[in-house]
């Protein structure tokens, strides 16, 4: 298929407004991806047409519904080459995902056994894994990263032991874009027998996971950052996986005999999927991966490559600026900061001039705690931005560092 920026953006009705009398030009993607037309009318058409709860129901709208969602569950598992569909279950996002893997080994893990995560991980792939380590008595390592943003790989080797019971670490940074060499550190982990989740949060959007080809246990991936809608999710698990860990909630759904005394599982994917989902959203999720499998992900890396190469030209023009995050293997996100001039500063000022940018921590802490910075300016691209909107913002950035310094 051909690439055709212009049919793209205008799939998109959202781009075409002003903020604050400007064109908008909307570089936040790695906080959310705005949604093409398709996404939206899928949305809509199913409370018109189909709303209805699903496995439940024997009427005409529920076998609709369901079949509608576990046909998305197929598309699913198909982008991401899982070996079984229930080895796909819908979440709310990828927090969710990472928190209900994380309670899993809460319960397993016991004091002396090791959970590692690295120095760039969203605090989402932090947090759950503090909890999890408190509760079982577990200890957290570390893996640090080096000055241009990449994780230090001797480190983690020796990081790893016997006792090292699953490894958690992000795909691409959030805060920094870094590409981490994902495959070496799930054959390391697998090597002294401990599971990987990896967080796809970021990655999702670029490329296409092959979680057979990565041998990872977990994949999580939230579907607003892929065109998708808000409060939706994917967890991939192993078979083998999925079936030890306990449930994450009781109720309706997740059960396959309920008595007083005792109650029983059901069978995956339904362990894990207590209560009503987000009906709606898991469809339109399916519809989303079709678009952008239309668009094809190696014309949306292939572009998206050129928007980074060029934002680094021209920011690079710029006097006192000061990048995070050099590594080669980078997605299209850039994270930068002016010398003296505090970030939030100036995403306050080119706003004004219909510039969206994200600025502070990015939820990853560590990482401006590492830099000694209260956080940055991060620029991220997706396939429907372009490089008259990295002109825009090049100008604007001018106008705010003259009014601040």
């Amino acid at each position: 298929m051909k690439f055709d920026i212009n049919k793209i953006r205008s799939q998109f009705p959202i781009l075409h407004q002003q903020v604050n009398g400007k064109p908008l030009v909307y570089f936040d993607n790695a906080a959310t991806s705005q949604k093409p037309q398709v996404v939206i009318d899928a949305e809509v058409k199913y409370y018109n047409e189909i709303n209805a709860n699903i496995h439940r129901g024997v009427h005409h709208l529920s076998q609709v519904a369901t079949d509608a969602y576990e046909e998305s569950r197929i598309k699913i598992q198909n982008h991401i080459n899982a070996k079984n569909s229930f080895e796909v279950l819908f979440t709310s996002g990828t927090t969710f995902g990472i928190n209900l893997v994380a309670n899993g080994f809460g319960q397993i893990l016991k004091a002396g056994d090791e959970v590692i995560v690295s120095h760039l991980e969203h605090h989402s792939n932090i947090v759950p894994w503090q909890f999890a380590c408190e509760r079982s008595g577990a200890t957290l390592k570390v893996i640090p990263m080096l000055q241009d943003g990449s994780l230090d790989m001797e480190a983690y080797q020796n990081l790893l032991t016997e006792n090292t019971k699953i490894v958690a670490v992000n795909h691409i940074s959030n805060a920094l874009g870094v590409v981490n060499p994902i495959k070496f550190i799930i054959d390391k982990a697998h090597q002294v027998g401990a599971a990987v989740l990896v967080d796809g949060a970021q990655a999702t959007p670029h490329l296409k996971p092959d979680v057979q080809d990565l041998d990872c246990d977990f994949y999580v991936f939230s579907g607003h950052k892929i065109g998708g809608p808000t409060g939706t999710g994917i967890l991939y698990g192993k078979e083998a996986w999925l079936n030890k860990l306990p449930p994450y909630q009781g109720g309706g759904e997740m059960i396959k005999e309920v008595t007083f005394e005792k109650t029983t599982y059901a069978c995956l994917p339904h362990k894990f999927e207590a209560g009503t989902p987000n009906i709606a959203g898991g469809i339109v999720l399916g519809v989303a991966i079709d678009y952008l499998n239309e668009i094809g992900f190696d014309n949306i890396a292939a572009y998206e490559q050129e928007l980074l190469d060029y934002g680094m030209q021209q920011l690079s023009k710029l006097k006192g600026i000061e990048f995070y995050g050099t590594t080669a293997e980078k997605a299209s996100v850039i994270s930068f900061n002016f010398k003296g001039i505090h970030p939030y500063d100036v995403g306050a000022i080119i706003d004004k001039l219909g510039i969206a940018v994200r600025t502070g921590h990015h939820c990853a802490q560590p990482i401006m705690n590492y830099f000694d910075i209260p956080g940055t300016i991060r620029a991220s691209f997706a396939f429907y931005n372009t490089k008259e909107e990295i002109d825009a913002m090049i100008e604007a950035l001018k106008k705010a560092q003259m009014m601040l310094q």
